[in-house]
């Protein structure tokens, strides 16, 4: 029984750090029909960031999430300018996946450039690096927090996206742009507004995430099968259906790493089969 517990918390600890970096993809797929492969370069950055302000620069923890999200979205400010804007509403994938994996190269090869290629970690604050006693185990309490900081954002996102006139005008400028655009909705700050909250969620990701999906040169690449695959099973543009994909997925990967270390990832991509058979639009995934 505490076997199974301890492989519980571990997953659900996982599944929200899947989480709090892909729904800002989810979100970016499913509602502004970006299929934005360099979503993991964003996490990276954020990562970056973080590990260089407080083992270069002395800040806290806190601190550095803060700088960390702010520099992601102003570095991805100008991107999102030049080169996302003009093909929001794109019927053709290929061009935005094209455009995508070349930004994920670059900033993997200037991260390299800048920072080296080494692994970078960021050091947690005493009351995240404590052990905290469950009863059948002693967690560090980073878990924990990221637990909680997951539940949290996704509360708030389903709030701003059902319950705000923010989310009204998005919702309005995906189901029908010019007619959203006629009516007096600024659909471009709409799509720009959506794109920041998209990376900010992607940086904070990476660095909460850091302990268990480390921050090292080829993160954006390593990871952007990962991340996308997890879309793809939760529905993309669900919130709830990206919660529930990344908590399932993360319980089987951790089972599997417990219980069959020897097969790697295999039971996880065997389930994303599996669920995609049964669920083509993923398990939330609405029929355009």
């Amino acid at each position: 029984m505490r076997t199974v517990l301890s492989i519980g918390v571990d997953a659900i600890a996982y599944g929200m750090v899947l989480f709090v970096i892909t729904i800002g993809l989810s979100l970016t797929m499913g509602l502004m029909r970006i299929v934005n492969l360099a979503h993991g370069a964003f996490a990276m950055v954020g990562g970056y960031v973080a590990s260089y302000a407080t083992r270069s620069l002395g800040l806290d923890y806190a601190a550095a999430i803060a700088i960390a999200v702010a520099a992601t979205v102003v570095i991805a400010a100008p991107i999102e300018r030049l080169l996302y804007r003009p093909i929001y509403g794109a019927k053709d994938a290929l061009p935005q996946v094209l455009m995508t994996i070349g930004i994920t190269f670059c900033v993997v090869g200037i991260a390299n450039f800048v920072f080296g290629p080494t692994l970078k970690t960021i050091p947690l604050p005493p009351s995240l690096s404590q052990p905290v006693d469950l009863g059948f185990r002693s967690i560090a309490g980073h878990r924990l927090f990221v637990i909680a900081a997951g539940s949290a954002i996704a509360l708030g996102l389903w709030l701003l996206i059902e319950r705000t006139e923010f989310g009204i005008k998005l919702r309005a400028a995906v189901d029908d742009t010019a007619m959203a655009a006629a009516l007096g909705v600024r659909t471009q700050t709409i799509y720009t507004l959506s794109f920041a909250l998209a990376v900010a969620l992607a940086a904070f990701g990476g660095v909460i995430g850091a302990e268990m999906l480390p921050v090292e040169p080829y993160y954006a690449l390593r990871y952007m099968v990962t991340f996308l695959v997890v879309v793809s099973v939760g529905g993309a543009g669900s919130i709830w259906g990206a919660l529930c994909a990344c908590l399932l997925l993360g319980a089987i990967d951790t089972s599997a790493r417990y219980l069959v270390p020897d097969l790697g990832e295999f039971f996880f991509y065997f389930a994303v089969l599996a669920i995609v058979c049964f669920f083509p639009r993923g398990l939330f995934g609405r029929a355009p």
